[in-house]
């Protein structure tokens, strides 16, 4: 296996892990806020951060075009600041790809801090502890299990994307062409002996993160029940 083989491999991992960087920052923040908020059109907020879930790729692609295109608002701020378009290059692809994986990391989050018992951060505060000190020593360890949830899930997500990414970022070898694209334009040209490792790769990958998951999830869940009896 050649370079041309590894470079998908590799450009998927590097977008992987900024767009689930991407998406644990966001996320988190925005579960923090909306977690307990109480405030005016909380649930038209919590759709829209949804909304990339249920929305179709090409749909999703195609307004991001609108948003970071030559004449859209943050394709003109990018141009005026780094003199550089954002399409067609591999950060395009961490935007789709980070935007995808948003809402799985805001909904696990989310629930995570939902689930926190309001009484231990009161604790905390009663005894001198400030809001970030209460959040770092109190509410993100107890929420921590729900949140790494989150965390795989999304960086899986994004190191599947593959329409919107399309749309974006294109299919450039060596610049922009991650693991899905590989798959699809090899099996296209009828080269399955470059698409079946791909796929191979990714489905073990996959899985491997899903039973992992659950294998943690399930003694994570032990764990709580074991302390409580103590």
């Amino acid at each position: 296996m050649g370079d041309d083989f590894w470079a998908p491999v590799l450009l998927s991992l590097r977008v992987g892990a900024l767009a689930t960087g991407l998406a644990f920052t966001g996320g988190v923040a925005c579960a923090r806020f909306l977690a307990r908020a109480d405030i005016p059109g909380k649930a038209l907020i919590e759709a829209l951060f949804i909304l990339p879930l249920v929305l179709p790729p090409t749909v999703l692609g195609f307004g991001l075009l609108l948003v970071f295109g030559k004449n859209g608002p943050l394709g003109k701020l990018a141009e005026l600041l780094f003199h550089s378009p954002v399409l067609f290059t591999w950060w395009a692809a961490v935007i789709a790809a980070s935007v995808v994986a948003f809402p799985l990391m805001y909904q696990n989050a989310k629930s995570a801090f939902e689930s926190v018992d309001v009484n231990q951060e009161r604790a905390a505060r009663t005894l001198g502890a400030g809001e970030m000190r209460v959040f770092l020593t109190v509410t993100l360890p107890l929420a921590w299990p729900g949140i790494l949830s989150g965390l795989v899930l999304s960086f899986a997500r994004a190191l599947g994307e593959f329409g919107a990414t399309l749309m974006v970022a294109g299919n450039i070898p060596g610049v922009t062409q991650t693991i899905p694209m590989a798959i699809y334009f090899a099996v296209g040209v009828g080269d399955t002996g470059r698409a079946l490792p791909l796929v191979a790769m990714v489905v073990l990958f996959s899985f491997g993160i899903i039973f992992w998951l659950n294998l943690w999830s399930k003694k994570t869940m032990l764990r709580h029940v074991d302390n409580r009896r103590v």
